[in-house]
């Protein structure tokens, strides 16, 4: 069967430009992690869909605003994460837990707003929702219930392993040229496991690649392609998954692991795939944590940002930072073998090439597509 993807979903600008809208702009996405703004003025930033956000703890509350000032434009908060007062840098406006100017020096002086005007002030707020330490936000402005994007299952598993994360968070950005879409796919290809890191991954970890037919089924042609709204939110929560995926080949086992509480007992090899663009996984069955970020920038670029972490510490001891350090060069030469093929498939599309044959294993990315299609080439929306 062939995909019903085209080179044209990799490569084009007004692809990518309904993506951001329709996809980054209405589903819940990846914002960061919730012991990141723990305490008083913490704060993190990001930019969603092109959108400038931060992220700041108002003694305790979380809110996600436009990261812009109402004055001038200035960014409020220009550091990836920080801990100030959410002060503009500009002029010194201060903006208070409902968005609201709370402190405009010289106001009465130079400003003179009418007091109409300047309580109908507010930085557009969106939507923040924590799932255990992850935090996720919609930037619509009538969000769909999260509940309609991951299934309850899902949820609480996510849940239930991110409470396990530790605070001390090592990150990492890889610029990479390949589409983000090609990002998904992969994740969902066991198969490639025993190809592309057959010197790596595949040394100490077995996955099993079989069809499934239910899936390959509900991916097919022969269903109806014109799905209603619940139809495609049914599938939409088809979409993420988390639990064991791989076997390991030997014990993992290192004397470091003495020093945190284990979230779980299954030695297994854990993923979570949060639709549209998050991985999660745990390599060693629960001790450490790394977790992907696929960030669009363009239709041949994707930011790959990447967080390790142990699971919650029992005491602080001297070589935690060791530990993640070496967690992250170990995850660097798979996370650089997955770069590599995929820039490779990126720069091999072109207006004209030919459409790849699946497999009947792929039904996962066959169903996605079938979704994808349905809300990008249409003025469906999700």
């Amino acid at each position: 069967m062939k995909s019903r993807m085209v080179p044209r979903h990799y490569l084009s600008q007004d692809v990518f430009d309904r993506e951001q809208r329709k996809l980054f702009r209405t589903l819940w996405v990846f914002a960061g992690l919730r012991t990141m703004v723990s305490k008083p003025n913490d704060f993190l930033t990001r930019k969603i869909a092109g959108i400038p956000i931060v992220i700041q703890n108002f003694d305790g509350a979380l809110r996600a605003f436009e990261n812009v000032c109402l004055h001038r434009g200035a960014r409020l908060q220009c550091d990836p994460t920080g801990n100030r007062p959410l002060v503009c840098p500009y002029h010194c406006w201060k903006y208070d837990s409902t968005g609201a100017p709370s402190k405009i020096p010289l106001h009465d002086e130079l400003y003179r707003y009418p007091e109409q005007e300047r309580q109908g002030m507010r930085l557009r707020q969106f939507a923040l929702r924590p799932v255990g330490n992850v935090l996720f936000i919609n930037l619509a402005d009538d969000p769909l219930p999260i509940e309609e994007q991951f299934d309850a299952a899902f949820l609480e598993l996510l849940a239930s392993s991110s409470n396990a994360y530790d605070s001390e968070v090592m990150t990492t950005t890889f610029r990479a040229n390949f589409n983000w879409k090609i990002g998904y796919e992969n994740l969902r290809d066991p198969n490639h496991v025993g190809f592309v890191h057959a010197k790596s991954l595949a040394r100490s970890v077995s996955f099993g690649t079989a069809v499934d037919e239910r899936l390959n089924h509900e991916g097919s042609r022969d269903l109806p392609p014109d799905l209603d709204r619940a139809a495609r939110r049914a599938l939409l929560r088809q979409f993420s998954v988390g639990g064991p995926e791989g076997t390991f080949k030997g014990e993992v086992h290192y004397d470091w692991q003495a020093n945190v509480e284990r979230w779980g007992n299954q030695d297994a090899y854990f993923n979570w795939l949060a639709y549209p663009n998050l991985h999660i996984s745990t390599g060693d069955g629960g001790y450490s944590f790394s977790i992907e970020h696929h960030v669009p920038v363009s239709p041949g670029r994707t930011d790959m940002e990447i967080y390790w972490m142990t699971a919650r510490k029992r005491a602080p001891y001297a070589y935690s930072s060791a530990v993640l350090t070496s967690k992250m060069h170990g995850s660097k030469l798979v996370v650089g073998e997955d770069i590599q093929i995929m820039e490779e498939v990126q720069a091999a599309l072109h207006a004209d090439g030919p459409v790849a044959h699946q497999g009947d294993y792929e039904g996962f990315n066959k169903l996605v597509e079938r979704w994808y299609v349905d809300i990008i080439d249409t003025d469906h929306d999700v």
